[in-house]
């Protein structure tokens, strides 16, 4: 299953910043697909702790993003649709924090084009 999740900052009619982020729960892997001012890793692997989706860069066990309440069960069951949002800003050297939404999800299996993934 594939979800389509887009981040903005905490109030987005002032602040546009934005990333629409795939999470693939089935391989544990999310990709950044498109983003302005949200400056996250272009792929990487996703951790689900206790309600607490964490997105980690590529085989490193560091958070770059969280979305609090985004949690997908066992039977493919989305817990929320929409929660906090925290990622790293080098900018301001402290976590920045926002919103998530849920944009779609996919549960057929889709093969991409272009894959950023190794295989």
């Amino acid at each position: 299953m594939r979800l389509t999740i887009l981040i903005n900052g905490p109030d987005p009619t002032v602040n546009h910043d934005y990333a629409v982020l795939w999470l693939d729960t089935k391989e544990r892997v999310w990709s950044r697909e498109s983003h302005e001012g949200i400056e996250l890793p272009p792929w990487g692997e996703v951790r689900d702790e206790g309600g607490v989706t964490k997105l980690c860069g590529h085989q490193t066990e560091t958070p770059v993003c969280t979305l609090s309440g985004l949690h997908v069960d066992r039977y493919e069951r989305v817990a929320a649709a929409q929660g906090a949002a925290e990622w790293a800003c080098a900018s301001q050297h402290s976590p920045v924090g926002g919103v998530w939404r849920l944009q779609a999800v996919e549960k057929k299996s889709i093969e991409p084009e272009n894959s950023v993934f190794p295989h």
